[in-house]
């Protein structure tokens, strides 16, 4: 991809490398976010307004960035980012409504923050849980770099954020893979009320670039022109194959960390300080001092601005509010399943190879990737290895190592990059090493993937291959049946096949479904199971149970090995007379309510 200002001016043209008319877009830029937050603080005062999350003094960032990079390049942006949106040109209308929470915003309602995204802008907002999304990053910038587009993925983050273990993980994986990610720090000096030298002891957050391999440039985030070279140079490196950069400006955060909190713990030299180099005013200096707008035209634009927001914010604030009934919002917690169910024919199923457990898992998988070239699996020791339950060996020498990818040891970073991936229209499987790693992993796992079908209607086709249970004497951090916790997460299928017939048809329609489903593979049935398992495609309906064994004297109602230790038990009372009924539930989430009532 080219750069955004490639075929400009030659540079006798230019006012410090910028044209004219580019300067003055770039004024145009800045300056409409800082309008419409002026405008959201006065409604918070005139009590038409409940909350907001001000980045006044910091939109020469966000503003700097999108101008550099070009329309087809990701970006993962923060809650004081609203330079983002309105410099990717996303609907005014539309976001006005979405900020002041009325009918007809991006989320329906359910909350008026940026938590949400828009790909056909390349934006993906954040979730609340600060440092999730720098993983997503990665993840999206794969796609990229698997599909040679030649976007980077440009994700931004706080100064408190890089504390997070998420940071770390991510910029580990984007300098082991050299994905084209920017991260872009906004040290503005407070994490909420705590000082910067309260959080670390560097003196600049982009000296960790180098000890993740990549360089660590220190900007000043109050300087447009200084954030726009910037931005473009990272861009230009990672666009031809240089790897990641991480970007820490320097800037300072004018207002509380939301109205309510005030900064009353922060000096009033300091403030004093910072509002001399407010970007805005700033910027307006350079441009009047170089002839590029007059005070006249200064106050044109402004006045432009001002007319078109009042009449966007009275407009959002007559829209209805939002309504929604229970069956919508019930809708929503996953996206409609895209999965055909295909069984094979009874005889087929009759005179079917007999197979272990873990070999028809790998035989789902290897039927799954061959079927569709979008499955990538991410994992530790999945590639050459093929995985510590040898799952996956023998699929590097068939997929290659752009699919089959061993990850470094973060379990948190992978599943983020999975959802980055999926967005970025692959189909990613990430291998829980043992089930009870997924603890280091669970923030990403029912926060974001789970959430994100419910909060902004976007398919993520995500599975999780976790290997769970006891029964091979591994001990208790290696033994843990994990289901429990995850069987109430609003937006997450869960199956837990018994059958190496289900263990291949239920991990096909996983991949199928288009949403993200964990997997459970129980560690005891791995070699110890066996069964008739049909060649070539097939897939089982999600959510539907099976009558294991007929029985009119009582019913057991169970799933994974469960399934063989009420089998044996239906022998036994055979014996007496006495049938038992054995459901196998197959799908914990959803779960089959018919069959068994």
């Amino acid at each position: 991809m080219d750069s955004p200002r490639a075929g400009l001016p030659e540079a006798e043209d230019r006012i410090d490398g910028f044209t004219p008319e580019e300067l003055r877009h770039l004024y145009r830029s800045v300056l409409l976010p800082r309008m419409i937050e002026e405008k959201m603080l006065l409604l918070l005062r005139q009590g038409r307004l409940s909350k907001w999350f001000s980045g006044i003094g910091q939109e020469a960032i966000a503003t700097g960035v999108v101008t550099a990079l070009g329309p087809r390049d990701f970006i993962l942006p923060m809650h004081r980012n609203l330079g983002v949106f309105t410099g990717r040109e996303v609907d005014l209308p539309r976001l006005f409504r979405q900020l002041l929470g009325r009918e007809g915003g991006f989320t329906k309602g359910r909350d008026r923050t940026f938590h949400f995204g828009h790909l056909e802008k390349g934006i993906v907002g954040m979730i609340s849980h600060l440092g999730a999304m720098l993983p997503v990053a990665c993840g999206m910038a794969l796609a990229a770099q698997l599909r040679g587009h030649g976007r980077v993925a440009a994700a931004f983050t706080g100064d408190g954020a890089t504390s997070e273990g998420d940071f770390h993980e991510a910029l580990n994986l984007a300098a082991v893979w050299k994905l084209p990610v920017l991260f872009l720090v906004e040290n503005n000096h407070y994490g909420l009320s705590t000082p910067t030298h309260e959080q670390f002891a560097c003196k600049d957050l982009a000296d960790r670039g180098v000890g993740y391999g990549m360089p660590g440039v220190v900007v000043d985030g109050n300087d447009i022109l200084a954030v726009h070279r910037a931005v473009l140079e990272a861009a230009r490196r990672a666009r031809q194959g240089e790897g990641p950069s991480l970007l820490e400006f320097k800037t300072f955060r004018m207002r509380g960390h939301e109205e309510a909190s005030g900064t009353d713990y922060v000096p009033d030299a300091l403030l004093e300080e910072w509002a001399r180099k407010d970007p805005v005013a700033r910027f307006e200096h350079f441009l009047e001092d170089r002839g590029v707008l007059d005070r006249d035209a200064l106050a044109t634009i402004r006045a432009e601005y001002k007319e078109r927001i009042d009449s966007l914010v009275e407009e959002a604030l007559s829209a209805p509010e939002p309504r929604s009934s229970v069956e919508e919002k019930m809708a929503d917690v996953f996206a409609p399943s895209l999965l055909v169910p295909r069984e094979p024919e009874a005889e087929l199923q009759g005179a079917a190879p007999e197979k272990r457990y873990v070999d028809a898992i790998s035989d789902g998988l290897r039927t799954a990737m061959r079927r569709d070239e979008r499955i990538v699996l991410l994992g530790q020791d999945i590639a050459e290895y093929g995985g510590v339950f040898k799952v996956t060996e023998g699929f590097v020498e068939e997929f290659g190592k752009d699919r089959v990818r061993n990850t470094p040891i973060i379990e948190s970073g992978a599943i983020g990059a999975a959802l980055g991936l999926a967005l970025g229209g692959y189909v990613p499987m990430v291998e829980m090493q043992f089930g009870d790693f997924i603890t280091c992993g669970f923030n990403q796992i029912v926060n974001n993937l789970a959430k994100t079908h419910f909060r902004w209607n976007e398919r993520i086709p995500v599975v999780l291959r976790v290997p769970v249970g006891g029964g091979v004497g591994a001990g208790p951090f290696h033994s843990q049946n994990v289901e429990s916790w995850f069987t109430s997460v609003a937006g997450l299928k869960v199956v837990a096949p018994a059958t190496p017939y289900d263990a291949k048809g239920l991990l096909i329609s996983a991949f199928e479904d288009g949403n993200p489903v964990l997997y459970l593979e129980h560690k005891l049935l791995y070699r110890s199971a066996r069964g008739p398992v049909p060649e070539g495609h097939y897939s089982l309906p999600l959510g539907r149970a099976r009558v294991a064994r007929v029985g009119r004297d009582a019913t057991i109602v169970t799933y994974g090995v469960g399934v063989r230790w009420a089998l044996n038990a239906g022998e036994a009372f055979a014996g007496d007379d006495i049938e038992i009924e054995v459901i196998d539930l197959r799908s914990l989430m959803p779960w089959d309510v018919a069959t068994v009532v």
